[in-house]
């Protein structure tokens, strides 16, 4: 195999300083990890996880040197494993691809077979970058609450931090399935578009008075599903209704939780995990039928951008600066989309 071209992740010594630099590279396939299914990457996609780990401003990566990019799709090269062949197209996300193996941001990944869905009918390759983790993940907080028993006849469902590729998706999954959506966002020239998104009510984060949080506030919401942590999770699960189901799925505030027992001792609120990086089989192959199926969003294409494998590194600070909106696809190499 020929050497390709890869977006590395080191730590230097930089003034006396460890510093955390990234930058492209040239690896051979000798270079990466062990794995029984080799993968040309034709697309990849940006997170907010992803920039934390380029920059060095979250202690991201487990092991240095490490490829970039926690999702990536592709057409297998080559495996080790019955379950793939070669020309199959797939999907590997979440794990440890990125963080301490090395990820998609580069031509060739090899990863682990138990790490890998092979791509489901009715989704393409960049379309299931468009969803990634972050699709993976709205949709695993969708189903764990429907697990927990809510539907669109309990009440309406908030979505914070709902202008991020996690947030929109959510918004845009939600409503298709009939919810009544209220998004929290801290950027209300965003109203528009989230609203386009299937978003019935738009609530400004600055109009929370989260310094004066009741153990109990007036009842609002059956559902929700937060980004956020810190104090917007505790005012959220203060006005949760009776029963009401809570899918934590972020800590873009805060991983801290200034709550009280209240909410879950007096009105029964359900506070769900959502770990999609380790969830297994056969509950992850189920969630990506679901997202190629009734769980796909109505405006995926609308809220995705492509971006050049070559522009990568610059688009880092976007989200570093809480300004990413939807989603960001990157086109490692999208001539492989045609492959069969």
């Amino acid at each position: 195999m020929q050497a390709f071209k890869a977006l590395l992740i080191e730590e230097r010594d930089v003034a006396g300083k460890k510093t955390v630099v990234s930058g492209f590279t040239t690896l051979n396939e000798t270079d990466l990890d062990p794995g029984e299914v080799v993968i040309r990457v034709a697309y990849s996609s940006i997170n907010y996880k992803d920039a934390l780990a380029a920059t060095g401003k979250g202690k991201i990566i487990r092991r240095f040197p490490c490829v970039g990019g926690i999702d990536l799709s592709g057409v297998v090269e080559s495996s080790g494993d019955p379950r793939f062949a070669p020309g199959d197209k797939v999907i590997a996300t979440s794990f440890d691809i990125g963080v301490a193996h090395h990820g998609g941001y580069a031509e060739v990944a090899r990863v682990p077979a138990d790490w890998v869905v092979k791509l489901p009918a009715g989704l393409d390759l960049k379309r299931a970058m468009a969803l990634g983790t972050a699709g993976f993940t709205a949709a695993l907080a969708v189903q764990r609450m429907e697990d927990n028993g809510l539907t669109p006849a309990n009440g309406p469902v908030i979505v914070t931090g709902a202008t991020g590729g996690v947030g929109s998706l959510a918004v845009d999954m939600l409503a298709g399935l009939g919810y009544a959506v209220t998004a929290l966002t801290g950027k209300p020239q965003e109203s528009d578009y989230l609203k386009s998104l299937g978003a019935r009510d738009i609530l400004l984060r600055g109009d929370l008075d989260l310094a004066k949080i009741r153990p109990l506030d007036n009842a609002r919401w059956a559902g929700a599903v937060d980004n956020l942590g810190g104090e917007v999770l505790a005012w959220i699960l203060s006005t949760m209704q009776q029963a009401g189901t809570v899918a934590s799925i972020g800590l873009a505030a805060s991983m801290n939780l200034p709550t009280t027992v209240a909410p879950f001792i007096l009105r029964g609120v359900s506070l769900l995990g959502v770990d999609s990086g380790y969830m297994g089989f056969p509950m992850r192959q189920h969630i990506w039928d679901r997202l190629a199926g009734d769980l796909k969003p109505r405006h995926l294409d609308s809220l995705t951008r492509t971006v050049a494998f070559a522009d990568l590194p610059q688009e880092f600070e976007t989200y570093i600066a809480g300004q990413a909106k939807g989603r960001a696809v990157v086109a490692v190499n999208p001539s492989l989309e045609g492959q069969s």
